[in-house]
């Protein structure tokens, strides 16, 4: 049986699936990245100090943000084990997206609907989400920063348009 059959809420199953989607291209596109070189351009942000940077922000982002959505629905701790070192992440990062693709899968199931809309939490970066909000959230992170991955292979001649 699918775990993913049993939720509540449809629209969080969606965006559950949309999310293992999304951090699966985001990982193709980072691999394709990083084989061909693609320079980061300057800056102070420590997310984009390497290609390994960015891919660990990706990941470590991803753990995040259902450990805070169970936190602030006071469900079980999704024992969502930290990402790797940066050192190592792309070595282990496979395996670790594996691991978040798992643990994210049934954390969610029983939250009725109208817990995904009311009330609004702080985020860690202080800004009010309701918890369909931070889904997509979740959602939309990976798939910024292939777009942004995918625009240095062009812009840097990796890859045809």
């Amino acid at each position: 049986m699918d775990p993913l059959d049993n939720y509540r809420y449809g629209g969080a199953r969606a965006l559950v699936m949309l999310h293992e989607q999304q951090l699966t291209k985001f990982l193709a596109t980072w691999k394709t990245a990083h084989v061909a070189g693609v320079v980061i351009p300057a800056t102070d942000d420590p997310n984009y100090a390497s290609l390994e940077s960015v891919l660990w922000h990706v990941l470590a982002c991803a753990g995040s943000y259902m450990s805070w959505m169970c936190k602030v629905l006071e469900l079980p701790d999704p024992e969502i084990r930290p990402a790797p070192e940066v050192e190592v992440i792309a070595d282990q990062a496979d395996d670790y997206l594996s691991h978040l693709i798992e643990r994210w899968l049934t954390p969610l199931a029983e939250v009725s609907e109208d817990s995904f809309y009311h009330p609004e939490y702080t985020s860690a970066w202080n800004v009010a989400y309701c918890i369909d909000a931070m889904l997509e959230h979740a959602v939309m992170h990976p798939l910024r920063h292939r777009f942004q991955l995918e625009q240095w292979l062009l812009l840097q001649g990796k890859v045809d348009q």
